[in-house]
């Protein structure tokens, strides 16, 4: 008998396909990380009352939303609120 693990028939094919779209198809542009309202929360250690205030305020940009009219905040968002945070910080 050997040492190694088995791995299931059904994990290898998961492997599979994920190595298979793994691979970025030429004159696609590469898909942006969209973050939720809760993980910037967190990320930033912040309330969901901040954010949508600085939003509203004009200190950062609109995010898109999905289909469910759920704000999707991207990494300029993100950039936006660091740079708050920090201009914060130093006052």
């Amino acid at each position: 008998m050997s040492n190694r693990f088995h791995v299931p028939r059904a994990m290898k094919a998961v492997e599979a396909k994920r190595k298979m779209h793994s691979v970025r198809p030429a004159g696609r542009k590469p898909v942006s990380r969209r973050f939720s309202t809760l993980e910037v929360c967190h990320l930033f250690d912040i309330s969901k009352a901040t954010l949508y205030r600085w939003e509203r305020e004009g200190l950062i940009s609109t995010p898109p939303r999905d289909w469910r009219n759920w704000r999707l905040y991207t990494t300029t968002n993100l950039e936006e609120i660091k740079r708050i945070i920090r201009r914060r910080a130093s006052s």
